[in-house]
């Protein structure tokens, strides 16, 4: 049975497609917060979306004939739109701007898991060695060392930095192992910004970011981003590199139950390791989240 969609989930801007993967014209077709919506781009490139009815996926069709649209916006090569009343802009991701950076979508890669439960996955650091063994962990470097969180009420958000783990390949870049420093921000329920020490230059951050679509509340899909410095690798093994790691995530987080992400601290039992899943989970219930999540009892 489907949960009524909280008023916080229905006015944020939700992630629905890579941009140069919509044709002018052309609509593609998808699910969002359980409802079927339709995409495409008009003669001037610009995204239309709006609720679907009968279009069918790959039909031509003449956006000036839309008129009831949902609310659009574009960014970091994502088309997003919303239910409710969303934000002016974005959440800030200000790296994706320097000109010299190679930014790229890496995909978008269906989960059977709730969004919230892919972004807890996101932040946790413990399975490096046993899900990523030997790029980016591998015993006996098993420790997951202390770091700090907080949650931020004038960003809004869920920040853990001082997060460092030996890495035998921390990026396609890199040619030995390293310590390296992570910091985590989640500006957004269903999405989570990674930045991560850059083998080639050591006072920048390679940025990796998981967008999710809560399709249903026990589905969604995973939108990539990467937004690296590196002067030597194309921008294909860029991408392959990242959907490696990606493939290896996918079948643990597809056993894990519930599906949907319990936010009663009580319902799964945490260890230090888990400090900002644990924020994380307090934040949302903070927050009103409802969608995709098992609330805590009242």
């Amino acid at each position: 049975m489907t949960s009524p969609i909280d008023p916080i989930t229905a006015d944020l801007w939700q992630v629905i497609a890579a941009t140069d993967e919509v044709a002018i014209g052309v609509v593609e077709t998808t699910l969002l917060l359980d409802q079927p919506i339709a995409i495409t781009r008009d003669k001037d490139g610009l995204p239309v979306v709006w609720r679907r009815t009968s279009e069918a996926r790959g039909d031509e069709i003449d956006p000036e004939t839309i008129f009831d649209r949902l609310p659009v916006i574009t960014g970091y090569g994502y088309i997003w739109t919303s239910f409710g009343n969303p934000p002016k802009e974005l959440f800030p991701i200000p790296e994706y701007a320097e000109a010299d950076r190679k930014n790229m979508s890496c995909g978008s890669i269906g989960l059977y898991v709730s969004a919230p439960r892919a972004v807890e996955n996101f932040l946790d650091m413990g399975h490096f060695p046993y899900v990523h063994t030997d790029i980016l962990g591998a015993e006996p470097h098993t420790e997951v060392k202390e770091y700090d969180v907080e949650v931020s009420e004038e960003r809004d958000e869920v920040l853990a930095t001082r997060c460092r783990f030996f890495q035998p390949r921390a990026a396609l870049s890199a040619t030995e192992g390293q310590e390296v420093e992570y910091v985590y921000r989640v500006p957004h329920p269903f999405c989570s910004v990674l930045y991560k020490s850059c083998p080639e230059d050591d006072s920048r951050r390679d940025v990796i970011a998981i967008f999710l679509q809560p399709m249903t509340e026990e589905r969604c899909r995973a939108h990539l981003l990467q937004s690296m410095v590196d002067s030597t690798s194309t921008i294909t093994d860029l991408r392959r590199f990242q959907q490696t790691i990606f493939g290896q995530d996918k079948p643990i987080l597809e056993n894990q139950y519930p599906k949907r992400l319990p936010l009663d601290p009580r319902s799964e039992t945490p260890i230090r390791a888990d400090k900002s899943a644990i924020a994380y989970r307090r934040w949302l219930s903070q927050k009103g989240i409802t969608y995709g999540v098992i609330p805590m009892a009242s």
